[in-house]
C-alpha cells in the first residue's frame, strides 16, 4: 500500500465580504493504487478539494503527503482538448519534447482504445473518445495520482456506462491510482475501492468495497446493501449540516 495523507485541510472563500468555509479541517487517507471516489451533493467542496490538492487553489492550512514525487494530474469536467491538434499531440501536450516517447504514446493509445484515431483531431471525435484523450494526456506524465472531476457528467447513459466500465479497465491496466468526485451515488459503488462522503466540509464518512475479479454490478447483493449505507451516511450528514 502506497499511502497519501490529507490532515486538517482547510480553505476559505469570501462571499459577499464575509468569509464563507468550504474545506474544514478536512482529513482523508488513501491508497495511491486504488480509486478513492469523493461522494456529496453539488456545492458540497468537492471540485475546490481537487483544486487544492493540485495547486491550483491555495489552502489555507493543512498538509499533504503523497508518496513517490507528488507528482498529480487533473482530468476536468469538460475534456479541454486543443482543437488544432490531433490525438497524439493531445496527449503529449504538456510534455517537453525530451520527455514524448513514441513507444509510451502507442502504449496509451493502445490502453484508452483510441487505436485508428491517431491522427484524428478532436471535432471529429464523439464525447466519450474525447475523454479518452484526455484521461491519456493526464496519464502521459505517469503521475501518482489522478485527480478525476466528474468527467463524465455531461456523457449521455450509455456513453457514461461505457466509460465507467473502461475507467476500471484503465485503472487496472495501466496501474492508475485516482481521486474521482461524483454526485452519483451508482458511479461511487462502480468505480470507488474506497468511498468517501463529503459533507459540511468534511469527510463524514467513509466505505470500501474489495477489489472485483469481474465488472461489478449495481443489482448484486453487496452492492445494493453498500447502496443502502451510503444512503444513510448521507442522510445522517445532511441532519448533523
Amino acid at each position: 500500500m502506497a499511502e497519501y495523507r490529507i490532515q486538517n485541510l482547510r480553505k476559505t472563500f469570501t462571499l459577499n465580504g464575509k468569509p464563507y468555509d468550504v474545506i474544514r479541517g478536512l482529513d482523508l487517507r488513501g491508497d495511491s493504487n486504488e480509486i478513492t471516489v469523493i461522494l456529496g451533493r453539488s456545492g458540497c467542496g468537492k471540485t475546490t478539494l481537487l483544486k487544492t490538492l493540485c495547486g491550483l487553489e491555495p489552502a489555507d492550512t493543512g498538509t499533504m503527503f503523497f508518496p513517490g514525487r507528488k507528482k498529480l494530474s487533473m482530468v476536468f469536467q469538460e475534456p479541454r482538448l486543443m482543437p488544432w491538434l490531433d490525438t497524439e499531440k493531445n496527449i503529449n501536450f504538456g510534455l517537453s519534447k525530451s520527455a514524448i516517447n513514441p513507444g509510451k504514446t502507442a502504449e496509451l493509445i493502445r490502453i484508452t482504445g483510441l487505436e485508428g484515431f491517431e491522427k484524428a483531431y478532436p471535432a471529429q471525435l464523439s464525447g466519450g473518445m474525447q475523454h479518452r484523450v484526455a484521461l491519456a494526456r493526464a496519464l502521459a506524465c505517469e503521475p501518482e495520482l489522478v485527480l478525476l472531476d466528474e468527467p463524465f457528467a455531461a456523457l449521455d447513459y450509455f456513453t457514461r456506462s461505457a466509460m465507467q466500465k473502461e475507467l476500471r479497465r484503465i485503472h487496472r491496466e495501466a496501474k492508475m491510482g485516482g481521486i474521482f468526485v461524483t454526485h452519483n451515488i451508482d458511479e461511487a459503488i462502480l468505480l470507488g475501492d474506497h468511498i468517501c462522503i463529503m459533507a459540511n466540509g468534511v469527510i463524514s464518512d467513509e466505505f470500501h468495497q474489495a477489489p472485483e475479479e469481474d465488472e461489478r454490478s449495481l443489482l448484486s447483493e453487496p452492492a445494493i446493501s453498500l447502496k443502502q449505507e451510503i444512503l444513510s451516511g448521507l442522510e445522517n450528514a445532511a441532519r448533523s449540516g
